[in-house]
This record gives structure tokens, sequence and C-alpha cells, in this order.
């Protein structure tokens, strides 16, 4: 899956739309005001008055933003809600999602000015900061299983002033489940070593599109790989199913024949993106070989 996973609004799913072919033919194919006075009433005389000071209202302190570098252990399920009150776990025992940015004006080091705060948003800064976690190319980020979520505060915490927001690493193993996270080493820049794509890149259980098809972590049984990932054309509007199919088929055909042993007879498929996933911002299609 892409961006973010999160539901709609995390991103999107990579879809089932795809051509397997073989040599180049077909086979299978996507308030109150101030404080009144006690009394109105006058003294007498014989009495003194007596009056106290309102007292002053203790600033809001707003709710603590979450840690930074913090791991927890989340379900697939979790990842659809807005808000996540989990609390965290050693990232020395299993977990699934890790904290890799906490941004807002109440974030602490995350933030360095209310500007800088105010400018960010979490569907575009936590993108930005997951390619600066993993390093590598964005051709790698794409065919990596490794997504970006987010969590706000809660409505609660919002009313008492909390403004952060929590941009946490997944990886995915098999379909949507989530993958348990390394607990040791950690995951910076690992994608600038190719290498890492033999563990965590998008791999599946047969020809893309067949029966009995699922994607995988490359790090799991596998007998199919996505080898590259090619751009297409096009602006905001779609630019429809038999388009993007013609616009990637023969680069990907030459890209699989590229890597065959055999030149002359090889198998690929060619995944080309749906109109939603296209609307999410996903122009490009995934070129496919058996591994």
């Amino acid at each position: 899956m892409s961006r973010r996973h999160r539901g709609t609004r995390r991103g999107t799913r990579r879809g089932d739309l795809v051509a397997v072919l073989v040599a180049g033919l077909l086979v299978a194919g996507c308030s109150a005001g101030p404080d009144e006075p006690s009394s109105t009433s006058t003294p007498s005389p014989s009495t003194s008055r007596s009056s106290t000071a309102a007292a002053s209202p203790s600033p809001t302190v707003p709710p603590p933003a979450p840690h930074r570098a913090a791991c927890y252990r989340l379900s697939t399920a979790d990842l659809t809600r807005p808000t996540d009150q989990s609390t965290p776990v050693s990232c020395h025992s299993r977990h699934t999602t890790r904290t890799i940015f906490v941004g807002g004006p109440h974030a602490g080091a995350a933030s360095t000015s209310a500007g800088d705060a105010a400018r960010q948003h979490p569907s575009t800064t936590c993108p930005r900061q997951l390619a600066r976690f993993l390093g590598g190319s964005a051709k790698a980020r794409d065919l990596a299983r490794f997504q970006v979520v987010w969590f706000t505060p809660t409505r609660e915490e919002a009313a008492a002033g909390a403004q952060w927001f929590r941009c946490d690493l997944v990886a995915f193993s098999r379909g949507d489940r989530l993958l348990a996270l390394p607990t040791k080493g950690t995951l910076a820049r690992v994608l600038a070593d190719p290498a890492a794509l033999d563990t965590y890149g998008l791999c599946g259980t047969a020809a893309p599109g067949a029966r009995g098809f699922a994607r995988v972590v490359c790090g799991k049984p596998h007998s199919w790989r996505a080898i590259d990932t090619i751009a297409l054309a096009g602006g905001g509007a779609y630019p429809g199913a038999a388009k993007v199919r013609r616009a990637g088929e023969q680069d990907c055909k030459s890209r699989a024949r590229a890597k065959a042993a055999d030149t002359l007879k090889f198998k690929y498929g060619w995944e080309w993106p749906t109109a939603e996933q296209w609307r999410a911002g996903q122009h490009f299609g995934y070129c496919w070989a058996p591994s």
C-alpha cells in the first residue's frame, strides 16, 4: 500500500489492475464575566468592609507532546484512527510502529519557530520526514513496503491546547498485515543500501493478478518481485486505464528483458495505477518479474 496508508486519510492501496505477459503475450492480468462581589449592600459604620482580590486564573499548560523515537504495538485497524492513546513500549521489544517525527507548535525541538509550526501539516510533513528517515532514492522508497501514518491529539487534548502531530513509520508484511520492526539497530537511512530491498522490498506470492497472488515483503517467501517503477505523464485528471496501461507496458517489457536470464523467453507484469490512486498522487506503475 502506498503514504501513507491509513484508510483514506493516509493514502491508497496499490491496486490489482495488472497485465502479466509472457514474451509480450498477455496471460493473466488490479462565561462567565468577571467575578461579581459577594454582597452589594453598604457596610454599616460599626463594621469594617473586607474585600478579596479576584484570583488570577492559572495559565493553561497544554498536554505534553508524544516522545520522539517512541515505539508502539499497533494493529492495522489502529492506523485508520486519527488519534492514538497507546502506551509506548520498549523499542527493544516487539513493536510495529516507531515515531520518527513530532511536529507542531507544542512539540518542543521538533519545531524551530511558531511560524515554522504553523506551516507544518501532517499530510505533507510526515511523507517528507519518512523520506529523510529512510534515505535512498524516491524509486527505492516506492519499491519498499515502508509507509508513514500520523496521529493528532484527541478532542479533549486539543481543547486543552495540544497542537502536535506524530509521524510513525510502519512496514507491511503480507497484504495489510503489519511487519514487526527490528528490535536491534535502527532503520534510519536503511534504504541508502540498495540491498535493503531484498528484505523490505515489494514482492508477490504469485504473478500479480493471478490466483493466489498476495503482496508480501521480500524478506518473506515469494515468487515474483516488483523490479522497477515507471513514471506516467499526466496532470490531475486520470488519463484512463487503457492509456496508462499502454503508456508503461513497453518500458516494463524492456526492463524485464534486461534482467532476464533468457532474453527471448521471459515473463513480466505491468501494474498501472487506478483512478483512485492517481488522485492520491501515485502517477507511476509497477513493473514485475519472476524472482
